[in-house]
C-alpha cells in the first residue's frame, strides 16, 4: 500500500491510501483501531488524541492497524466506491509522518560517497540526527535563507512501525512499517567550515527534511538493498546509485541503533546518500533560490521540492 498523509477539511492531518490517482480516506478506520497500552501511553505523552486519524496513530497500532486499513480498501473495491474518492492531485499532501518522534540519520553510508568525502570506510555506522521540526511536505520549498553552501542528499528513509530495542539483525526488518524518500538537505558551512563541526545543526534548519510523497508499506519492497535511487537538480541527474552500495544495510542499521536506543512507531531512519552531492563536485554546486529537485527511489516514489 501507498499511505499518504494529507490535510483534512479541519486542517488536521489524516491518512489515506493512494489507489491509482485517488486517495481513499482511512482516518476514521485508524482512529477506531485499538492500541496497546504502551502505544497509548506514548501517544498521550506526545499530546496525540486517543482517536487521532493521523499516520502516527496508524503506525502505533502496528500490524492490526495496517490490516484494518487493507480490509477497508478491499471493501471499497468490492463496493465500487473508490471512484468517488478524492483525486490525489486535489489534496494537500503532508510528509508521510508530519512530525516524527526522532529522525536518526547515518553519515557516509555509501562507499563511493565516503571516498569523495575523503574519509575512510567506518567500522561502525556514523549516527547523526535531523530534528523533527525540519520536516516539510512533498512539493514544499526549502528556504535558501542566509545559507551560502546549501546541499542535497537523496536517501531511502525507513519508517519504523514497532517498539524496537535490541533487535537482532535477522528480525530487524520486522519492525519496519515502510519506506519513503528523503532529501537530507545540509548547510555545509556549519558542517565543514567550523570547528567543531555542527552536523546536526547543519541538517536541521527549517525545511531541511523534505519527505514523501507517501509511505510504501514493507510488503511492497521485499529487498531494501536492491533499489535504484537518483537525484536531479534542474533536470540534470546529480546522483545515481543502488542501495546495494550501502556499507551498513537497513537491517544492520536497525540492529545497531536499537542496541542503544528504543526505536518507536513513527521514527524515521535516514540511511545515507550516495556520491554526487554538491559539496564534493569540482567546482562545488550549491543550491540557490529557484532551483528544483527531483529525488526518486525505485519502488518507493518520487519526491519533488523547490528552493526559495
Amino acid at each position: 500500500m501507498r499511505l499518504a498523509s494529507f490535510r483534512g477539511p479541519d486542517r488536521a492531518p489524516r491518512v489515506g491510501v493512494v489507489v491509482d490517482d485517488r486517495v481513499l480516506d482511512v482516518g476514521d478506520v485508524v482512529a477506531a483501531t485499538p492500541l496497546s497500552a504502551r502505544a497509548a501511553d506514548v501517544l498521550a505523552l506526545r499530546g496525540t488524541a486517543p482517536r487521532d486519524p493521523g499516520m502516527l496513530r496508524l503506525l502505533a497500532a502496528g500490524p492490526a492497524g495496517l490490516e484494518a486499513v487493507r480490509a477497508h480498501v478491499a471493501g471499497a473495491r468490492a463496493a465500487g466506491t473508490l471512484a468517488s474518492a478524492p483525486r490525489l492531485a486535489g489534496l494537500e499532501l503532508l510528509a508521510p509522518v508530519p512530525r516524527p518522534g526522532k529522525i536518526v540519520a547515518v553519515g557516509r553510508n555509501y562507499g563511493e560517497h565516503a571516498k569523495e568525502a575523503g574519509g575512510a570506510v567506518q567500522e561502525q555506522p556514523r549516527i547523526i540526527s535531523k530534528l523533527p521540526s525540519s520536516v516539510i511536505a512533498p512539493g514544499g520549498t526549502v528556504p535558501a535563507g542566509p545559507v551560502g553552501k546549501l546541499d542535497f542528499e537523496v536517501e531511502l528513509a525507513v519508517v519504523i512501525g514497532a517498539f524496537a530495542r535490541d533487535v537482532p539483525r535477522e528480525r530487524a526488518l520486522d519492525v519496519v512499517a515502510g519506506y519513503t524518500v528523503l532529501d537530507d538537505v545540509s548547510a555545509r558551512e556549519f558542517q565543514f567550515d567550523v570547528s567543531p563541526p555542527q552536523t546536526t545543526f547543519a541538517k536541521s534548519l527549517d525545511g531541511y527534511c523534505p519527505m514523501g510523497p507517501w509511505l510504501v508499506t514493507r510488503d511492497e519492497v521485499p529487498d531494501p538493498q536492491a533499489l535504484e535511487l537518483s537525484c536531479w537538480l534542474n533536470g540534470e541527474r546529480m546522483q545515481h546509485a543502488s542501495t546495494a552500495g550501502m556499507i551498513f544495510p537497513v537491517d544492520v542499521l536497525i540492529a545497531y541503533v536499537s542496541r542503544f536506543m528504543t526505536l518507536e512507531p513513527g521514527d524515521v531512519l535516514a540511511t545515507g546518500t550516495p556520491s554526487g552531492v554538491g559539496a564534493f563536485r569540482t567546482p562545488p554546486v550549491w543550491l540557490k533560490a529557484g532551483d528544483r529537485l527531483r529525488l526518486e527511489v525505485e519502488r518507493v516514489g518520487v519526491l519533488e521540492h523547490g528552493i526559495g
